[in-house]
């Protein structure tokens, strides 16, 4: 904690709720980039007051947001409230909304074939699947080599269960 400020504690379960959530967003991001046919985003707008306080980079780190530089990353702040303040006060703007609303196709994640892979993937910090290589030109990452599978180091230091 700060000098007299609150202790704040981050205990397991809100950093697994943290990846969780990030492992959502990325992988909702994802599904509509393959059904658009897309491999690389031009820009990324977060909305809602999560999206107006997170930096691009940190989004970035966790993962959070398919990989685009930190300049292309901005914030639409309250865009819900705006659109329901817009769509009161002037009717014509209200008929457009209503005539895009039409023209939405909804997405279901839960029975999209592809989802749980982006899930799994994006449950890795940024990504186990996903280079996040213009992120990695821009901000050191840690080379994760532990915990990749085979070889007798993986082994070598599991203890054997006493009967």
């Amino acid at each position: 904690s700060a000098e007299g400020g609150p202790k704040i504690t981050v205990t397991n379960p809100d950093i697994r709720a943290i990846q969780m959530a990030k492992a959502a967003l990325y992988s909702g991001a994802r599904l509509l980039m393959d059904k658009f046919g897309v491999e690389k985003v031009d820009r990324v707008v977060l909305a809602g007051a999560f999206g107006a306080h997170i930096s691009p980079k940190h989004a970035l780190v966790l993962g959070m947001i398919p990989d685009v530089p930190f300049d292309r990353v901005t914030s639409a702040g309250n865009a819900a409230g705006s659109g329901a303040r817009i769509a009161l006060i002037d009717t014509a703007q209200r008929a457009a909304i209503e005539q895009t609303v039409r023209q939405i196709e909804k997405i279901e994640t839960a029975i999209e074939p592809r989802f749980q892979e982006h899930f799994v993937n994006a449950s890795a910090i940024p990504n186990s699947d996903d280079p996040f290589t213009t992120l990695k030109s821009a901000v050191a990452l840690p080379n994760v080599n532990f915990n990749t599978g085979g070889g007798d180091s993986a082994s070598a230091g599991r203890r054997r269960r006493r009967r």
